[in-house]
């Protein structure tokens, strides 16, 4: 077990970091095609392609490619980065290796604010969501915060992640609540609120897709900055970083980011926390290069999860959600376990 006085891992090789970066994009362009191809309807590849270069054809296969796995699949790369990306600006903000949108609770805050809204204004529509989620995420978020200001705990990495295991629990709990008090919003959202990319079109992702990307953005530029936070806040001040300016600027980034991706796909669980660290072993301590390639590796991992549900309960389907939980709760668990948890 690694000790916690142990020097920091070295920065890997550019060759390196660049051959990660190429094999991450492989595998993603892979899950694109899995996640088209599978389903409760298996279709050849080649067929798959020429649906997509030949969007004029109006058969079953045309219906079933380009008006549900095509938009579920850009709807899970956007959601997918969001939620990778918004880990690891969490991971790096707050030096906390257990940092992660659903794990404190954020998820949870934007959900019970959607919810919310859809039950007091009978808003519809992932753009009608959007505000609701960004402030539900918002006010989470400060609230975990604050519990964790004046816990025992204080603002250790576990201390924020009991704080936001609390939150998550509590407004999880009343978004259950609303929900089973309301047959017709229940019925609206039960698959949602577990986490779903199923019935999703290209208005969907074409809602989500400017603040995601004005996240992505925002995320990498932060990541030169991140390095600097790494250092410590004192080290940092000294360096000419503005500390505060950095937190605030990622923890808009965060909202931004897991707000998006909970609008469209629901509070999809862990894949910020695992994504972060399994690209770490490969990009080394450098943030700039763990947010790309948790960009590219989280909607990776998100459309495998949603094609392992499609295929594990056929003929009906498991929600990603559900499978991104069950691939993630074991690594939380690991990670609570670990010495290694007492900072980044």
């Amino acid at each position: 077990m690694r000790s916690s006085t142990s020097a920091p891992p070295a920065p890997a090789s550019v060759s390196r970091l660049v051959g990660a970066t190429v094999l991450a994009v492989v595998v993603l362009a892979v899950a694109c095609a899995l996640s088209i191809a599978y389903g409760s309807r298996p279709i050849p590849l080649g067929t798959v392609l020429d649906t997509v270069l030949h969007p004029g054809r109006n058969d079953e296969v045309g219906l079933i490619v380009l008006g549900n796995r095509v938009p579920r699949t850009v709807v899970g790369l956007l959601a997918g980065a969001a939620l990778g990306v918004a880990g690891a600006v969490m991971q790096g903000v707050t030096r906390n290796p257990l940092a992660d949108p659903s794990v404190l609770g954020i998820n949870s805050g934007a959900a019970l604010a959607v919810v919310a809204g859809i039950a007091l204004f009978g808003v519809s529509g992932t753009a009608a969501y959007l505000p609701f989620a960004f402030v539900g995420a918002a006010l989470a978020a400060l609230l975990v915060y604050g519990i964790a200001a004046v816990a025992r705990r204080g603002l250790s990495p576990v201390g924020l992640a009991l704080s936001g295991a609390v939150v998550a629990a509590a407004l999880s709990s009343i978004t259950t609540a609303v929900l089973v008090t309301n047959a017709s919003l229940l019925d609206q959202l039960r698959f949602w609120q577990v986490g779903a990319l199923a019935g999703k079109d290209l208005g969907t992702a074409g809602i989500i897709t400017a603040p995601v990307l004005i996240g992505l953005v925002i995320a990498f530029g932060l990541g030169r900055s991140l390095n600097t936070l790494a250092l410590g806040d004192e080290l940092a001040a000294s360096l000419g970083q503005r500390v505060v300016l950095v937190r605030a600027v990622g923890g808009l980034v965060t909202v931004l980011l897991a707000g998006s991706a909970v609008a469209a796909a629901g509070p999809v669980a862990f894949v910020g926390l695992a994504v972060p660290h399994a690209v770490r072993r490969l990009s080394g301590p450098d943030h700039r290069w763990t947010i790309l390639l948790s960009a590219i590796v989280a909607p990776a991992l998100l459309l495998v999860a949603d094609v392992i549900g499609r295929v594990v309960a056929y003929p009906g389907e498991l929600q990603v959600g559900i499978v991104t939980a069950l691939i993630g709760a074991p690594v939380f668990i690991a990670l609570v376990r670990s010495r290694a948890v007492r900072g980044l």
